[in-house]
């Protein structure tokens, strides 16, 4: 088969520790053929179809550094290739927005794209959580100043965050003393004029920030849980968080299995759960990561796990 990667330039990848790149290796195994473009690339033209300019093709090399080589160089129409993995990283701007509308462009001329482009402009990686409250701790969204209080009032410890954050960034923790919570505010909804949300802060985070995937609607054995050091509250890898694999527990795995169907229905092959504690706590769609951590210290093979899911869902016939 012939896959599409919408990525970040593959010059940028760390190969040791990227999901994409593990999934590119695993395909390559099967005898697939790897194809990619930035978002950048695709273009629409009025009449015509949706095309990946100068799409690269590449072979894995096994070289650590030089990970791969690039053959011909060739405009794609989009919906000529097997299946197209828009894997690029958050933030989740206008422009991934924009990218989203031109793959689904794509799918009406016949693409089968992964995740769903309508599923990943559904589903923003913060706000997706609140369509299960039952898992969710309490949490507030808003851009009123006097709600965030009202909330911090009665809950004492919070934790508030901007909604295009990713990698921990932009996470701040305010205690029952309310220290900086007015500048805090101020910084995040930038006067009222952007979005915010704010969550009880959960003391489970000291054990780490589980990442649990999920992939064709089932759960990955193994979580990786995102440890914070030093005195911080973030346990983001990016925020220098610890990642340690473990088993999942009964309620990470009860949490998956009732979340992870509902959102397979919907087009998200892959998914990554965030869950501290008891609570689950963000629902990442764009582009999850922790294959490569969870496979080299556990032994099961996530990009396997994904290839096969890949493999069925092109074979079980188009997406609705």
């Amino acid at each position: 088969m012939k896959l599409l990667f919408v990525a970040d330039p593959l010059e940028t990848f760390k190969t040791y520790k990227d999901s994409t790149f593990a999934m590119m290796r695993e395909a390559a195994k099967r005898g697939h053929q790897l194809w990619a473009c930035e978002p950048q690339d695709l273009i629409w033209r009025s009449g015509g179809r949706v095309e990946a300019r100068q799409s690269r093709a590449i072979t894995l090399t096994g070289d650590a550094l030089n990970w791969f080589a690039e053959g011909e160089r060739v405009d794609l129409v989009v919906a000529e290739v097997d299946a197209v993995l828009m894997r690029k990283d958050p933030p989740f701007d206008s422009e991934f927005f924009y990218a989203t509308h031109m793959l689904e462009q794509a799918e009406r001329e016949g693409a089968r794209v992964f995740n769903k482009p309508q599923a990943l402009r559904d589903h923003p990686e913060k706000l997706a959580l609140m369509q299960f409250p039952q898992f969710c701790p309490p949490t507030l969204v808003t851009r009123q100043e006097a709600a965030i209080r009202a909330f911090h009032a009665e809950h004492g410890d919070i934790i508030l965050k901007p909604l295009d954050g990713m990698g921990g960034a932009g996470i701040f923790r305010v205690g029952a003393d309310g220290l900086n919570l007015g500048a805090i505010i101020e910084t995040l909804n930038k006067g009222g004029a952007e979005t915010v949300m704010v969550q009880r802060y959960l003391p489970a985070i000291k054990d780490g920030d589980k990442r649990v995937l999920v992939i064709g609607g089932k759960p990955v054995p193994f979580c990786l849980a995102r440890i914070p050091q030093d005195g911080e509250v973030r346990g983001n890898l990016a925020a220098g968080g610890k990642g340690v694999a473990r088993a999942l527990s009964e309620r990470d795995r009860h949490i998956a299995e009732s979340v992870g169907p509902i959102l397979a229905a919907r087009g998200l092959l892959l998914v990554g759960l965030d869950v501290i504690g008891e609570n689950l706590t963000e629902v990442n769609v764009t582009s999850p990561t922790c294959f490569q951590e969870i496979t080299d210290q556990t032994g099961f093979d996530v990009a396997q796990m994904f290839v096969d899911a890949l493999e069925a869902a092109l074979h079980s016939g188009p997406q609705t």
